[in-house]
């Protein structure tokens, strides 16, 4: 969506603050030996506490209410029965709606005992995302989304997942800008206009640089050794300071 009105803003960042804040208390009351289904009723209770319900669960029959994969899982996890190991590293995706109004964000962390290569893993993919971020104004190429990430991927060591992209958000789940894509595409003319809302989403690998459905239709996995990380926010541009919209 592009902003109209100030309305728009202060209920995307209502909505925002909602999903920031369902991730780190799904985060705060993870543990080992919990079921991901478990993890995942807590972040249904924490929505519809605030007004807000799931969006993938809503608007494209998910079946479940957040996104929860682990280790060689990299996006769409459905939960279920699998219990959380020590050093597990999880990812937690939460797209949710009140109102009218859609945010989206995402966050990979490890269970402890914490293995170093995993840390800065995350840490890094983080960094990737804030520095995107910060990077982004009125006027800005689109593409340079995907220069930036495919450049600090490779500073850090890592691939980045090639068929993962970012997207337009806003007045539903993915809309226009589509196909924000995780590397330089010299053909996309595409320019950030001020008032769009669209997600920053890096996915980072120490192995491949592409996913696979599973059988269930969903889950996303890498197809051989390694791991990935995520993390996303959803963002306003303007002309001067970008706005993250999913921040507690």
């Amino acid at each position: 969506m592009t902003i109209s009105s100030q309305k728009d803003i202060d209920e995307l960042m209502k909505i925002g603050k909602i999903v920031a804040l369902t991730i780190a208390e799904m985060k705060r009351q993870a543990r080992v030996g919990m079921t991901t289904n478990e993890l995942d009723d807590i972040g249904e209770r924490f929505l519809n506490s605030h007004g807000a319900v799931s969006a993938p669960k809503t608007t494209k029959n998910f079946p479940g209410n957040t996104c929860i994969s682990i280790n060689r899982e990299v996006a769409h996890g459905i939960p279920g029965n699998r219990k959380i190991q020590p050093g597990d590293l999880i990812n937690i995706d939460v797209s949710a709606e009140r109102g009218g109004y859609f945010a989206d964000a995402g966050n990979s962390f490890q269970m402890p005992p914490y293995h170093s290569s995993l840390t800065r893993l995350c840490n890094y993919t983080h960094h990737t995302m804030m520095k995107v971020i910060s990077s982004l104004t009125h006027g800005v190429r689109l593409n340079e989304i995907g220069r930036m990430i495919q450049t600090e991927a490779e500073k850090g060591g890592y691939a980045v997942i090639k068929n993962l992209c970012s997207h337009g958000v806003g007045k539903s789940l993915h809309e226009a800008p589509t196909d924000i894509l995780p590397f330089y595409n010299k053909h996309d003319k595409r320019v950030l206009k001020e008032g769009v809302v669209i997600t920053i989403e890096p996915f980072l690998s120490t192995g491949a640089d592409y996913v696979v459905e599973q059988s269930d239709g969903w889950t996303l996995c890498l197809p051989y050794g390694g791991f990935a990380a995520q993390h996303e926010h959803t963002i306003i541009i303007t002309k001067k300071q970008t706005i993250i919209v999913t921040v507690a």
